[in-house]
């Protein structure tokens, strides 16, 4: 065989045929890199004296930008690895020949992955984008200045380092006589010569792609202060997560950047993604930029914080990844910029973003909160450069690339500052920090971070490391934080009841559940209900494979408490969970005489329906859930009968099966589907023909058999991050390749 195929993990191939030099990796996902290092497909080697990596030299991308919510095309660190890592870019290198890394796939993924790579390199590529963003002509004009020093001297276009091969309808040439040929969406045949092989990049209906590096379980307290490590790794550490923080303020959870797999890191610390309040975000390369597309996928928008500069940075690539408008972003993210240089206060959490060299915007960032004697302090330096590298940039003419030594020892002083903890960038080379720098540092504790190698002994001498989950208490919490959650989350549940009768659900206990416990099972009564405050819950139906994921706010077998009948789902914590013990009895009781069965108990029934279909089951709140239910038109059919629903609705097939059209191009939609939003996405690029399917006027159907409708308001389904970013996945997988699975015939 001259082909050899690796399946390195879900939606990911890895395709080597060395008679033609070519070494192929099928799928970028976050982190795809990690995991070919973790299987040793990425080995160290020696040619002439230099020592680099080897690696894929071309990559094929999925057809699909996402499947079951997670971005399938991140190329920019496999792009980055040929290029410097394994050297096919650096001057006089071995593995230098001339040839350039190449992407195949479709023309509208090739077109987006420039876009996206372009702006991963550079952030904004120009002073008037930086002016657009808020900043004066001079300003703008000396940052772009140590841009460009950066950047060699000017902003090349990415197809100067990466070729492009776009996908036909028929097998195409890759290199020295490696064709290949689309045989379904996603699916394809590789062959030279007399050898084949297939590769598939289609994720199951309930896979995900996996974290290359394991994670223990932590549990996390909520204290009125405090910093939790989530990793002190880099883009290339397979080991570790990459360099973040999760900053604990008055129990509420702030993160400190997005990189790739921060869900798993939730998980494993029993924080959910709806109990993150917000995000501090230090600049746009993938390692921490990556999992923005997680943290989106909750009921509510989360709270954005950054510098205009460096959200408009974000926002490009963001929007160039996902081929959408820039306004798009506003709609998944509730933005506040911050005011670089000065102190912002987030309700009692000050922070202070300072502008920091690099080749895309970037700011650290100073933690602080008022407390006896004094402030508590904590900085978080992502992705600074050396001094010696800053020595190296400073220039007199106030033209060319480069900075002035004034402005070089103010960033100086500003790494320097004194905390009560730091984090500091030890990454070394042209665009990180250097442990050297920190060594006379006054700050109380220095952490060590964004590396994949061992410390040194001198490192070590400087500053600690901070593995995954370690806790630096700043301010201990008095007081139950959790507590104050739940009376939050019932005050917006029963909204018209008096807060004095809240008190008889809140004066129960918050229990805590370790990891992968069952929490109520299926098939018994529950004596007991639960309001989720903290961690990841799974429901279990009775569908095999068929799984959904619950959140903070949410309550688990309410239903089945409420009609004192045996609980049809499985609820299993997936870490630490914590939630408020409800006895069944009494948020019966509580119910009864509260709520009329018009007022409450048929809108349940209504909300429990909306939970089982697969735009509603994951990440959205009973409370959330409540407010579509009652705003929720149900419409029955016979069979024969038509149906032809509300343009400024959406609606949902919980049973049945319809048909559009007739005959053999009539289109069939079974339970589960849905149809009615593509309006939402009216100002996007469109694609092909087939996007036409459901759009446009409401359409006109015809039931085949019984069926039973849903039909939503699409102004409230389109404030919902989370379902609209799974009706953003089925609007940009409709595609003339999406159909069912097809096979060739064998040659």
């Amino acid at each position: 065989m001259s082909i050899r195929k690796l399946v390195v993990a879900n939606g990911i191939c890895y395709v080597e045929i060395p008679e033609a030099g070519l070494s192929l990796l099928c799928g970028t996902p976050a982190d795809s890199i990690k995991h070919l290092f973790r299987r040793g497909i990425i080995q160290t080697t020696e040619r002439g004296g230099v020592i680099y990596e080897n690696g894929p030299n071309a990559i094929l991308l999925s057809d699909s930008m996402i499947q079951n919510g997670h971005l399938c095309n991140l190329a920019e660190f496999p792009i980055l690895q040929m290029l410097y890592r394994q050297g096919m870019l650096l001057p006089n290198h071995p593995s230098n020949t001339g040839k350039k890394p190449k992407l195949i796939g479709t023309p509208e993924q090739l077109a987006a992955q420039l876009r996206y790579i372009h702006r991963g390199n550079y952030g904004l590529i120009s002073v008037e984008e930086m002016i657009k963003a808020g900043l004066g002509q001079a300003e703008a004009e000396a940052l772009m200045r140590i841009k460009l020093k950066f950047a060699f001297g000017q902003i090349a276009s990415p197809d100067a380092f990466v070729d492009t091969l776009p996908l036909a309808a028929d097998a195409i040439e890759i290199e020295n006589g490696v064709t290949i040929e689309r045989l379904a969406h996603n699916v394809f045949e590789i062959r030279h010569g007399e050898d084949s092989v297939e590769v598939d990049l289609n994720l199951g209906r309930s896979e995900t792609y996996p974290c290359p590096y394991p994670l223990s379980h932590v549990a996390i307290d909520r204290h009125y202060f405090a910093v939790v490590h989530t990793g002190d790794g880099d883009g290339w550490d397979f080991n570790r997560p990459a360099m973040g923080s999760v900053v604990i303020h008055q129990g509420r959870v702030f993160l400190i950047d997005a990189g790739p797999n921060i869900h798993y890191s939730l998980d494993a610390l029993g924080i959910g993604k709806k109990e993150v309040a917000g995000i501090f975000h230090t600049h746009c390369h993938d390692d921490h930029f990556a999992g923005l597309t997680t943290l989106l996928q909750c009921d509510q928008p989360l709270q954005y914080f950054a510098t205009p500069l460096v959200r408009a940075s974000v926002t490009r690539k963001f929007c160039a990844l996902l081929s959408i408008p820039e306004s798009e972003f506003a709609r998944y993210f509730d933005i506040h910029d911050l005011v670089e240089g000065e102190w912002n206060d987030i309700l009692g959490l000050e922070v202070r973003p300072i502008s920091s060299p690099h080749p895309v915007e970037t700011t650290i960032f100073n933690f602080r909160v008022l407390w006896e004697g004094g402030y508590r302090t904590y900085s978080h330096l992502a992705d600074i450069t050396s001094f010696s590298v800053l020595d190296g940039m400073v220039t007199s003419n106030p033209t060319s690339p480069g900075l002035s030594t004034e402005r070089a020892n103010n960033i100086k002083r500003y790494y320097l500052e004194a905390a009560d903890l730091k984090k500091i960038d030890i990454g070394g080379g042209m665009i990180h920090g250097d442990a050297v720098d920190f060594a006379a540092d006054a700050s109380s504790r220095l952490l060590l971070a964004h590396t994949s190698r061992e410390l040194t002994d001198a490192e070590r001498r400087i500053g600690s490391g901070a593995p995954f989950g370690t806790l630096d208490v700043m301010i201990p919490g008095q007081q139950n934080f959790l507590l104050r959650d739940a009376s939050e989350f019932l005050k917006s549940y029963f909204p018209s009841v008096p807060v004095e009768r809240l008190h008889m659900l809140l004066n129960n206990r918050i229990v805590t559940f370790n990891p992968e416990t069952i929490i109520a099972p299926a098939g018994k009564v529950p004596r007991e209900i639960y309001l989720l405050l903290a961690g990841k819950v799974e429901m279990l139906t009775q569908d095999p494979g068929d799984s959904r994921f619950l959140f903070s706010g949410s309550v688990l077998a309410e239903s089945a408490a409420i009609d004192n009948r045996a609980c049809e789902e499985t609820y299993r914590s997936v870490g630490f969970v914590q939630a408020l013990r409800l006895p069944s009895d009494l948020y019966r009781s509580f119910i009864e005489r509260f709520f009329s069965s018009s007022e409450l108990i048929e809108v349940r029934k209504v909300e429990d329906k909306l939970r089982r279909t697969y735009l509603f089951s994951d990440a959205v709140t009973s409370i959330t859930l409540f407010s579509l239910a009652k705003d929720c038109n149900i419409s029955t059919l016979a069979a024969g009968e038509h149906f032809v629903g509300d343009a400024k609705r959406m609606h949902l097939l919980g049973e049945g099966k319809l048909a559009k059209g007739k005959g053999k191009a009539a289109q069939v939609l079974e339970k589960g589907d849905f149809w009615g939003a593509d309006s939402l996405f009216e100002n996007h690029q469109k694609g092909d023909a087939a996007r036409e399917n459901l759009s446009g006027p409401a359409p006109k159907l015809i039931a085949l058999e019984a069926c039973e409708i849903y039909s939503v308001p699409l102004q409230l389904v389109s404030r919902i991050p989370v379902v609209r970013w799974k009706l953003f996945e089925a609007f940009r997988n409709t595609h003339p390749y999406a159909a069912p699975r097809y096979r060739k015939t064998p040659r």
